[in-house]
C-alpha cells in the first residue's frame, strides 16, 4: 500500500540521518547562527502564484505576506483589534462610510512613506480581470467595484477616497457587518505605487522593486527553489522583530519537507503527513494545531451529468468519510460541512457548524437509487469522469480511496489525474475539470469566507454555480445587523448549497502537523486561519 511504503521510506531516511549524526545540531550550524545572525529556514509547498496582492494569489503569496506586509488592522487570539498600517478608524452611523487613519511612521523598505494611494493602487489593479485575482470579489462591497470588474464603470469611480496621504475612506454599497474582517485580504493590503504599476510585469519577485511595509523585505528570489526575507530596519515596530532573516524553501511534497527537517536543512516544516505525529510523539519538535480549513470537491456544473443534482447527491452520499479519514491520516476529521469545523460562531463562541443539523447523512442505498433515477442503474452508461488533484501525498491517498468507494458503492469508474500544484490551481480557476479537489483555509474569521465562494459573481466560483436563491441568502446575511438572525441566514445558505443542491462534496477538516526546531520561540497562530506567523519569532543563541 502506498501509504505504508511512504512511511517506511521516511523511517529509513530518518534512521540514515540519525546514523550520520545529523539532526538538530546540524540545523544550528547550517541555518541558525551564521555570522551571529538569527535566521530560520521554513519549508513551504512548491511555488505557486505571484507576490503581488493584486495578482494571482496562491500559497507562495500567503507565506510571504504574513511576514512582509502590514494590513490596515488585524485581530489577536482574543478578538481584539491590533492596528498595523492604520492607527485608528471611524465609521458613520449606517456603517457605509469607513475612514482609516494611517500611521505616519510607516515607510516602505526603500524608506519612502506608505500612503493611502498605495492601498488604492492594489484595489484598482485587482479589479482588472486580467489580474486573475481570486479575491477581487471581496472588493464588491465598495461602491462601483463590481461594475468596474465587469467593465461597466471606469476605475476612477471606485468608492475609495484618499483625501490626503494618511487618510483612506471606503464608501460601501450598503452596510457590510464583517467589513473589518475583510481588511486582512490581499486586495486590501498596499502595493507601492512607485513600482507596482502592472500585474505580471515581474516587479513583485524582483528584490529591487518588491518593497514591503512589514517587518521583513524580499532580499532574494530564486524561482522554484527559495526566497529570502530580511529584517526591515525601517519597520515602525522593528524593535520587536528578533530574527534577521527567514528563508522559505520550496518542496514538491510533504515527505520531502519532513526529510529536510530531519536532515537539519529546514527549521520549520508545516502541514506534514500524519505519520510524522507517530514518529515525533513526545518530542518537543512536534506542534499539532487546528486549521480553519476544509478539504472538499468541486463538481463542474457545466459537465454532464454533473449538472444533475441527483448525480451530485449520489456522489456525495456514497462517500464513507470515516473510512476515508482512517486511511488518509489521523490529522483529518470527517465533515459534511463546507464551513470549517473549528470556525467560531461570533454570537456563541462555539463552532459555527454545531449550530445546525447535519447537512446530509451518508447513505449508499439512497445514492444508488438516485443514480438509477438519473439514468444510470448500477452505474450502467455513466461517463468516465476525471478527478483532478495536486500530487501531494494526502490528496493522492484521498483520490485512491474515492475511486475505490465510488466503484464499490455506485459501480462507476473515475479516472485520476495528479497534477503539479500550480497546474491544478490554473485548471480549476479556468474551469477545466470534471471533479476537482479543493481546499480552503479561512482568510477571515467569518463563515462568509466559505459561503461567498459559491456566489454567482464570485471570482472563486470555478464550477459554474448560478443560484439566485443562494445569492439572496448570502446578500441578506451581509447587511443583517442582528447577530442571531445573521447566523440563521448563514446556516440556511450553507444548507441550500451543500445539503440540497450539493454544489460541493465536503470530505474532511484538518489538523496541521508541524515540526518546529526547539529553541525557536514566538511563532504564533493567525486566529482567522490557523496558519503560523513568524514576524515576531526568535531563536535562542
Amino acid at each position: 500500500m502506498k501509504k505504508f511504503l511512504s512511511m517506511s521510506l521516511l523511517v529509513i531516511l530518518v534512521c540514515t540521518a540519525i546514523l550520520a549524526g545529523c539532526g538538530a545540531d546540524c540545523a544550528e550550524k547550517d541555518t541558525g547562527k551564521d555570522a551571529g545572525k538569527k535566521k530560520i529556514t521554513v519549508a513551504i509547498n512548491s511555488e505557486t502564484g505571484s507576490l503581488d496582492p493584486a495578482g494571482m494569489i496562491a500559497l507562495t503569496y500567503l507565506s510571504y505576506s504574513v511576514t512582509a506586509l502590514d494590513e490596515l488592522l488585524t485581530y489577536d487570539a482574543d478578538g481584539n483589534i491590533v492596528y498595523r498600517a492604520a492607527e485608528s478608524y471611524e465609521v458613520n452611523e449606517d456603517a457605509t462610510v469607513w475612514t482609516f487613519h494611517l500611521r505616519k511612521d510607516a515607510v516602505w523598505s526603500d524608506k519612502t512613506p506608505v500612503v493611502s494611494e498605495d492601498f488604492l493602487n492594489t484595489m484598482r489593479r485587482a479589479l482588472d480581470p486580467v489580474s486573475q485575482n481570486g479575491y477581487a470579489n471581496y472588493l464588491f462591497p465598495i461602491q462601483n467595484a463590481e461594475d468596474i470588474y465587469n467593465g461597466k464603470a471606469n476605475v476612477e469611480t471606485l468608492g475609495v477616497e484618499t483625501p490626503d496621504d494618511y487618510t483612506l475612506v471606503f464608501h460601501l454599497q450598503e452596510p457590510c457587518v464583517y467589513f473589518l474582517d475583510l481588511l486582512r485580504l490581499p486586495v486590501y493590503t498596499p502595493s507601492c505605487r512607485t513600482y507596482a504599476d502592472a500585474v505580471g510585469s515581474g516587479w513583485d519577485k524582483n528584490p529591487e522593486t518588491s518593497v514591503s511595509n512589514g517587518p521583513f523585505y524580499l532580499a532574494e528570489y530564486v524561482p522554484e527553489q527559495y526566497f529570502v526575507l530580511k529584517k526591515s530596519e525601517t519597520y515602525w515596530n522593528a524593535e520587536h522583530v528578533k530574527l534577521d532573516e527567514i528563508t522559505y524553501r520550496f518542496f514538491d511534497d510533504q515527505q520531502s519537507m519532513a526529510n529536510a527537517y530531519e536532515a537539519g536543512e529546514v527549521d520549520v516544516a508545516t502541514s506534514l503527513p500524519a505519520f510524522v505525529m507517530d514518529l515525533y510523539e513526545g518530542k518537543e519538535d512536534l506542534v499539532v494545531t487546528d486549521l480553519i480549513a476544509t478539504r472538499y470537491i468541486y463538481p463542474n456544473l457545466n459537465v454532464k451529468p454533473l449538472d444533475d443534482v441527483r448525480v451530485r447527491k449520489a456522489l456525495t452520499l456514497a462517500v464513507n468519510r470515516e473510512e476515508l479519514c482512517k486511511i488518509v491520516g489521523k490529522d483529518t476529521e470527517p465533515t459534511v460541512n463546507l464551513v470549517a469545523k473549528y470556525m467560531k460562531d461570533k454570537q456563541t463562541g462555539e463552532p459555527f457548524v454545531d449550530g445546525a443539523e447535519p447537512l446530509f447523512e451518508e447513505n449508499v442505498q439512497e445514492a444508488r437509487r438516485l443514480l438509477k433515477e438519473a439514468g444510470y442503474p448500477d452505474g450502467e452508461g455513466f461517463p468516465a469522469l476525471t478527478y483532478q488533484y495536486p500530487s501531494l501525498e494526502m490528496d493522492s491517498d484521498t483520490a485512491q480511496v474515492l475511486k475505490e468507494q465510488w466503484k464499490k458503492n455506485l459501480n462507476i469508474d473515475i479516472e485520476l489525474m495528479a497534477q503539479e500544484l500550480q497546474v491544478n490551481y490554473s485548471d480549476r480557476h479556468a474551469g477545466n475539470f470534471d471533479l476537482c479537489r479543493m481546499n480552503w483555509t479561512a482568510d477571515f474569521a467569518d463563515p462568509n469566507t466559505y459561503l461567498s465562494m459559491l456566489l454567482s459573481n464570485s471570482t472563486y466560483n470555478c464550477s459554474g454555480i448560478q443560484d439566485p436563491d443562494y445569492d439572496a441568502l448570502v446578500a441578506a446575511s451581509d447587511s443583517e445587523a442582528d447577530g442571531e438572525r445573521r447566523t440563521q441566514l448563514l446556516h440556511e445558505a450553507e444548507k441550500l448549497a451543500v445539503g440540497e443542491q450539493f454544489y460541493v462534496i465536503p470530505l474532511f477538516s484538518m489538523k496541521s502537523c508541524n515540526l518546529i526546531r526547539p529553541g525557536i520561540t514566538g511563532i504564533t497562530q493567525i486566529p482567522a486561519s490557523g496558519a503560523l506567523e513568524y514576524r515576531y519569532a526568535d531563536r535562542k543563541e
